[in-house]
């Protein structure tokens, strides 16, 4: 019994207050050394002292205040503060915070770990409690098993009806009314859940997902997808019903996708939604974007660019015609940046026309087109319509055809500023796509003042990060010279409540911004390809996609793995 760490005391102590008899704890103390393990551990598994009494005597041993949680309701709040991961590896659960202090209660006391990596990830004090192990067991799975409870939590949050429907263009249907005659309806409330959880974690898209058994909940939180507690499987129907009448759709219909979009006033905003529905073998998938005017930049000085960028962009859009490219993937933020420059140069002299597909935000000051193609409202065609409405700018929200591209690159040569996005993969790429839509480089020389590619990254949470070595094995691999990162500090993303476990808050633009000289007209007008382009853009100090990146790393912004994520670790 004396070769049992802690056993002595713990045992004097149980003797003591009569939790066992003297012949059972010796029987016991030779078992655990025999096969191993802990001897207190022992006594409760076999049933010889109860979980109550040993966590007595290991309260009375590590002069650690006891508490029961068998009747214990945790609050979610403060379980979100440490990860749930984290929780179950340590046997802990916080109940209470006063302050900057965070009382923990933890089934296994001697974890001595624990302490330091809660309160690293937490950034509170903790101070400990002890309980019984089958006790903080059955919480923890409680918590992590309570999809539906956290959706109750979700749900008390909009109780009082944070959230309510702008109905446009349909002066019949009243919100009130609706809600009068659904009083008390789960799914209204799970609906107005799901939204107001969204704009708090800041999602940009909601997707509920059927499965077979069950739905998937997901927010998208800064680019990434992140699984959140999910309605009832029974109540999918009502869910997938309630957002179409929102969204002014046909409830009967099943078998095609739709689209719609509605406005909600919640949390003292106003937020459109954007609605996509595709049918799946297990039911309707839901996809809602968020668009949240208030979120738009409200001019170029806004967007966080580089001075070179910055003086580039605000040169091009001073131009009184010519073309102006932006470049990057889907949800990179290039309608953003475009609706940066049109807010920019929004004034009333000036006649700017928009076609888009679909309309993203609604600008004061400027008009916009949606395209319809069930009509034949196409960019093309509604390109020719808008090049009669006497415009100064007009913004294409996509080049796809080129036909579109023609269009667009005659009405830059007529006296027309033009906006558009192409989606290749860097700046210099956007001109070697019109030129491979066929378009004349001669013209193309002539009409195009700039081109734009961007990513969107991910910066690491200031409150949790975490400072690291300079990850030499990375940088090798990538061809990273580490000289560049000389007095650098590196940082990893850790998680904490403040960016929701992710590691990441907020996001930043990198802007590659090719401005077209005469050397690069030149290169235009021999039919270039794109690597001579860059080759020629680098030489006139174009900073490229990847040493942004970088230079967002030597600046503690943001990690190396995300700089490279969204880069791709390309050359250059």
């Amino acid at each position: 019994m004396a070769a049992q760490p802690f056993g002595g005391r713990i045992a004097e102590i149980l003797m003591k207050n009569g939790s066992v008899d003297t012949e059972a704890l010796q029987e016991a103390a030779e078992k655990v050394k025999a096969d191993g393990g802990r001897l207190e551990k022992y006594l409760v598994e076999s049933g010889l002292v109860s979980s109550v009494d040993m966590t007595l005597a290991l309260s009375e041993y590590l002069g650690m205040p006891p508490i029961e949680l068998a009747r214990f309701a945790p609050d979610e709040r403060l379980v979100d503060l440490i990860p749930r991961d984290v929780l179950k590896k340590h046997l802990a659960v916080p109940i209470a915070r006063t302050a900057d202090m965070l009382t923990v209660a933890l089934g296994d006391p001697f974890d001595i770990v624990a302490l330091d990596e809660m309160h690293s990830l937490s950034g509170l004090s903790i101070i400990p409690v002890i309980a019984p192990e089958k006790e903080v067991t059955e919480l923890l799975a409680r918590v992590a098993s309570g999809a539906d409870g956290g959706l109750e939590d979700i749900l008390k949050d909009v109780a009082d009806g944070d959230v309510e429907l702008s109905i446009e263009e349909s002066d019949d249907v009243s919100l009130d009314e609706m809600l009068e005659k659904a009083e008390g309806a789960p799914v209204i409330r799970i609906v107005n859940g799901l939204l107001v959880e969204a704009i708090k974690k800041h999602a940009s898209d909601i997707h509920i997902e059927p499965m077979e058994k069950s739905i998937r909940l997901r927010y998208r939180i800064d680019g990434v997808l992140y699984e959140n507690p999910s309605p009832p499987k029974n109540l999918q129907a009502a869910i997938i019903s309630r957002i179409k009448i929102m969204s002014n759709l046909d409830i009967a219909e099943r078998r095609v996708p739709q689209d719609g979009r509605f406005k909600i006033h919640a949390l003292s905003k106003e937020i459109d939604i954007r609605v996509s529905i595709l049918p799946t073998v297990h039911g309707e998938k839901i996809v809602m974007r968020t668009l949240d005017k208030s979120n738009l930049a409200k001019n170029l000085g806004s967007l966080g660019l580089d001075q070179q960028a910055f003086e580039s962009f605000t040169y091009a859009i001073q131009q009184p015609y010519g073309m102006l490219l932006v470049t990057g993937p889907t949800g990179s933020g290039k309608t953003t940046t475009l609706y940066s420059c049109l807010q920019e140069i929004n004034q009333p002299d000036v006649n700017i026309i928009t076609v888009e597909d679909p309309v993203e935000y609604q600008l004061g000051g400027v008009n916009q087109v949606q395209t319809n193609a069930d009509v034949g409202l196409t960019f093309s065609s509604a390109l020719r319509s808008i090049l009669r409405q006497d415009p100064d700018v007009v913004m294409v929200g996509e080049i796809r055809d080129q036909e579109t591209a023609d269009i667009a690159v005659k009405a830059a040569l007529t006296g027309h500023l033009v906006l558009s996005t192409l989606h290749t993969n860097d700046a210099a790429g956007a001109i070697a796509r019109l030129l491979d839509m066929g378009i004349e480089s001669f013209l193309l020389a002539s009409s195009i003042i700039m081109t734009q590619a961007q990513r969107l990254y991910r910066k690491v949470c200031p409150a949790c990060r975490k400072a690291r070595d300079i990850p030499l094995d990375v940088l090798s691999l990538n061809k990273i010279d580490p000289e560049f990162f000389e007095d650098a500090q590196f940082y990893e993303a850790r998680g904490c409540i403040k960016c929701v476990n992710t590691g990441y808050k907020g996001r930043g633009a990198l802007m590659e911004v090719l401005l077209v000289d005469p050397g690069i007209r030149e290169l235009m007008l021999r039919d270039a390809n794109a690597g001579a382009l860059r080759d020629q853009a680098v030489q006139n100090g174009m900073l490229t996609l990847r040493q942004l990146g970088l230079m967002k790393v030597k600046e503690g912004t943001t990690t190396i793995e995300e700089a490279l994520r969204v880069t791709g670790g390309g050359a250059g």
